[in-house]
């Protein structure tokens, strides 16, 4: 046997002795479990929702680049957080409020619009991946509206392409159509309950939430 010793203690007995093998320390391993990782998302969230909280939808930002390298940043961690994600899925379609952006021709109307005797309201972007449209909205109340409608077609698992269909100023009694303009893409890199983290073919960035309400034409 070689578990066993054996000693003889009489010709009519045998007693056996067996050794136990020592048992190796338990040392778990770390895992990372889905509500670990929920708390790193609602971190970085709201570090992100804080940093853009007093710019102005991004108009504040055009002059800080500090400011602006910040919210790249924490944009960037939520990059990480939705990497290997679904977020060209059915979620994707919402009518999605402008909280921050770096795009130069939205942030231009909504500091401009003062110019035309009003201001801007909502912008908004309006998703349908069923229908595969999307609307860019930037509203004027109380009747004022610019939109540039779109076609959409799903690339891959995080982005979307778009071609440009048509747009309208629209106020209360009137209506001026205007030109189609070109085509792109954007990524949705991060995508939650509440809000849409974008980049797109220009390298702009583009943090939303989903609006309390459906916009509609």
């Amino acid at each position: 046997m070689s578990l066993a010793a054996l000693t003889l203690s009489s010709p009519l007995t045998v007693s056996t002795t067996t050794k136990q093998k020592p048992r190796p320390p338990h040392n778990p391993k770390p895992k990372i479990t889905c509500s670990s990782l929920t708390t790193q998302s609602q971190s970085a969230k709201q570090h992100l929702l804080n940093l853009i909280s007093d710019q102005e939808r991004g108009l504040k930002t055009q002059n800080d680049t500090n400011k602006r390298d910040s919210i790249i940043k924490a944009i960037d961690d939520m990059t990480v957080l939705g990497r290997n994600t679904v977020t060209t899925g059915d979620s994707l379609s919402a009518t999605w409020r402008l909280l921050w952006t770096t795009e130069k021709e939205q942030l231009f109307i909504i500091e401009k619009a003062y110019l035309f005797g009003t201001q801007a309201g909502d912008v908004l972007q309006v998703i349908d991946v069923d229908n595969k449209t999307l609307n860019n909205v930037i509203t004027f109340p109380p009747d004022g509206v610019f939109f540039v409608r779109s076609s959409i077609e799903i690339a891959s698992s995080q982005r979307v392409n778009f071609k440009f269909m048509s747009a309208v100023l629209r106020g209360k009694n009137w209506e001026f159509p205007l030109p189609p303009f070109g085509q792109g893409w954007f990524e949705t890199v991060y995508l939650d309950d509440e809000i849409r983290v974008v980049k797109d073919i220009r390298d702009d960035y583009l943090v939303v939430e989903r609006a309390p309400y459906n916009w509609k034409e």
